[in-house]
């Protein structure tokens, strides 16, 4: 009998499976509530999850994230992450969201040379290889988690609209920021693949509700040159790791482009934006997918045979040999 690992890693290799996977991420309320009703919080191996999501060890490389910001004044409660990007809280009223502050908005070309970026840190290494040789030996699989990969870190920094200009404008403060952004992700790469992971989440959001967030030919010249480069990173220490890409929204004219780049399993297949059935008669014979369920109709709102129903589609679209308890 195989491993859920192994059966996992068939799966995405479109080489059949013996049960349905699943993957879900509970928000902080959610947690509690799981674990007043039942006594702990490992949901993961509730819910039978073959896979576990890790993180590479990095460190910041900046003293204080205020010192960042000579061209805003932050309001208190900013937080830091490992870029030096400050999130406020914007509202009361939103619960899952944060205003997000840009450190280099307005930089100039030597600031942005100079800016602290994060680097891995190289000492916790040998600690992260243990965690997943550790879930290897437990039969599941280890899923990196490397989104923000190159688009969305950089203009995090640099606030959207400016990035987006420099980019038009061939502005040389775009090529230093995205090469800089994707050496890092390179070296993430790098470390995940010599840990031994078994799939790492690349991922930038590309498309909106309703379209695409920046034009195919912009993508291609600025962005996918840069994740190329980033999976040939991976793929160079550990061929076989499994190359998992993320993004929300319309994305259909950039599948093509994504497989052709090196990713091999899709995530979300947003179906409140495009339709699972015309991407995978498209792309099913090249590409696995990651998801493919409303999150914002469907899960929410629809009753449980919905759910059931829409999964068993999806599920015969991928192929028969699966297997399905109803409960």
């Amino acid at each position: 009998m195989s491993t859920p690992r192994e059966d996992l890693m068939r799966c995405l290799l479109r080489e059949g499976f013996e049960k349905v996977h699943v993957d879900f991420v509970l928000c902080e309320s959610q947690i509690d509530a799981f674990g007043k009703r039942f006594g702990h919080t490992d949901y993961e191996t509730y819910f039978d999850m073959s896979h576990r999501k890790l993180e590479i060890p990095v460190k910041s490389n900046y003293s204080d994230g205020r010192n960042q910001f000579a061209r805003e004044t932050l309001p208190e409660s900013t937080l830091f992450d490992e870029y030096g990007i400050g999130h406020s809280k914007g509202s009361a009223l939103a619960f899952h969201m944060t205003r997000m502050h840009h450190p280099l908005k307005g930089a100039d070309i030597y600031e942005i040379m100079d800016y602290p970026y994060p680097t891995v840190d190289e000492s916790k290494l040998g600690e992260f290889k243990s965690k997943i040789d550790a879930l290897r030996n437990k039969g599941l699989a280890s899923f990196g988690f490397m989104q923000m990969t190159v688009w969305e870190a950089s203009w995090y920094l640099r606030s959207m609209e400016e990035l987006m200009v420099d980019m038009m404008m061939e502005n040389e403060s775009a090529t230093i920021l995205l090469d800089k952004i994707t050496d890092f992700a390179c070296s993430k790469a790098r470390a995940y693949a010599a840990a031994g992971t078994d799939i790492i989440s690349l991922g930038d959001d590309i498309g909106t509700q309703t379209s695409l967030m920046l034009d195919v030919g912009l993508w291609e010249k600025w962005l996918q040159p840069r994740l190329m480069k980033v999976i040939r990173a991976a793929k160079g220490i550990k061929p076989e790791i499994i190359i998992h890409y993320h993004s929300c929204g319309f994305i259909l004219p950039f599948i093509d482009k994504l497989i052709e780049s090196g990713v091999e399993i899709l995530n979300p297949v947003q179906p409140e934006c495009m339709s699972f059935d015309e991407v995978y008669r498209l792309f099913g014979d090249r590409l696995s997918f990651w998801g493919t369920l409303g999150t914002q109709q469907l899960l929410p709102y629809g009753t449980a045979e919905e759910v059931y129903a829409r999964t068993l589609n999806n599920l015969s679209r991928c192929g028969s040999n699966y297997h399905i308890t109803q409960g």
